[in-house]
């Protein structure tokens, strides 16, 4: 391998891996030092402190900072960024008795971690041969360090104060991925921030999770609890709405992603009806058939549950009474006693005669202590409710 000191030399290895990026379709590339991100370091520790992670991210906090613990000797980071749509055309509609639920648009078309990955294999393939003693690893979401911190480094964008990363060309309508390498590769400027006075995604987030410009408390944010497997807690379930994988409401309501729409990688254009899905259907779907639906997407990788349980949050956020019957069903049938609690609460906000109805008669054979908890606090609303009417 050349000395590290001839500049030119690798100048021109970076121009190569640049045109050949853009021959296999990245959007964007930037390349960065492999120093230590200590700033983040101090973010992250103070996020732990205060209990804002998601549990998703590398626990170990040392992975995330320094690149050299995920390949060692490593001199360059590489980031990556591929455009995705975020219009749908022909989607179809909710209407009464057919209402339908809706995937954030990093969920539509296929997975974007295969998209990703076979983009920087391709590129890590191009690297070696170049450079044949090169060593390349490269990461997706699922590696240490944060594709954030890497893109803004790198020059792709500043990160914004929803914490997304906000390309001029693109928004933060990008998958990001990273390669780290060996090579002593010219690093790229980082770009300054340019949200400005700007706050409408700190007043618009539903939950109040973006805590200030830049700080997410996950814990809070709708896009993480769509995911979770435990429940929900009761503050944040009506907040859900029709969501059932995501939230881009601190996305679409950026002016930087105004007009902001790429339909040219036809892996990531959804299919209608699985980017807003039947809502009724998905609450009997069995695991073979979610998996053949929705496994080719980046919605399927927490399982069927939190988007059955999602789906049962949405029919009460549209007060769907043809829903009644099925509900009544599972909540004498299903086997999971969190899935019985959300549906109970669920029929609670539906209301009505016949959602009484259906409380007290699966109320009569619950075992489950907090299931009973709940189904007795849903009756009780849902009777003052009724008597509530009865005197108007």
């Amino acid at each position: 391998m050349r000395s590290h000191s001839d500049q030119q030399y690798w100048q021109q290895t970076k121009e190569s891996i640049q045109a050949y990026a853009k021959e296999i379709g990245i959007d964007k590339i930037g390349f960065a030092s492999a120093d230590p991100f200590l700033e983040l370091k101090e973010r992250l520790l103070v996020h732990r402190e205060k209990g804002y992670e998601s549990g998703f991210e590398e626990s170990d906090i040392d992975k995330r900072v320094y690149p050299e613990l995920s390949l060692e000797g490593a001199r360059s980071l590489i980031a990556i960024a591929i455009a995705y749509p975020s219009k749908m055309t022909g989607f179809p509609k909710s209407e009464p008795g057919a209402y339908r639920g809706i995937m954030a648009r990093s969920a539509w078309g296929l997975d974007y971690h295969h998209i990703l990955r076979e983009k920087l294999q391709q590129l890590a393939t191009f690297i070696q041969e170049q450079e044949p003693l090169a060593k390349v690893e490269s990461m997706v979401d699922t590696g240490a360090l944060s594709d954030r911190a890497v893109a803004e480094r790198a020059g792709l964008g500043w990160i914004g104060k929803n914490t997304s990363l906000i390309t001029p060309e693109f928004g933060s309508y990008v998958y990001l991925g990273e390669l780290i390498t060996t090579l002593p590769l010219p690093p790229d400027q980082p770009m300054e921030d340019q949200c400005g006075d700007c706050t409408r995604c700190i007043d618009v987030c539903p939950t109040n999770a973006i805590v200030q410009g830049g700080q997410l408390n996950s814990q809070r944010c709708v896009g993480f609890l769509t995911q979770v497997k435990t429940e929900i807690p009761e503050e944040f379930r009506e907040k859900i709405g029709n969501r059932l994988y995501g939230c881009d409401t601190c996305q679409t309501i950026c002016p930087k992603n105004k007009g902001m729409h790429f339909t040219h990688h036809p892996e990531t254009l959804p299919d209608p009806e699985l980017a807003k899905p039947l809502l009724l259907p998905l609450l009997r779907i069995g695991n073979k058939e979610f998996k053949e639906k929705f496994g080719p997407t980046a919605a399927a990788w927490r399982g069927k549950k939190p988007i059955q349980r999602n789906a049962i949050l949405a029919l009460a956020h549209f007060k769907d009474k043809s829903s009644i019957p099925e509900l009544a069903k599972l909540l004498q049938e299903d086997p999971r006693p969190d899935m019985r609690s959300i549906i109970a609460w669920s029929l609670r906000k539906i209301g009505g005669e016949e959602a009484r109805d259906a409380l007290l008669q699966a109320g009569a054979r619950e075992k489950e202590e907090s299931v009973r908890a709940e189904i007795t606090k849903s009756l009780q609303l849902i009777e003052e409710s009724l008597s509530d009417s009865k005197e108007e």
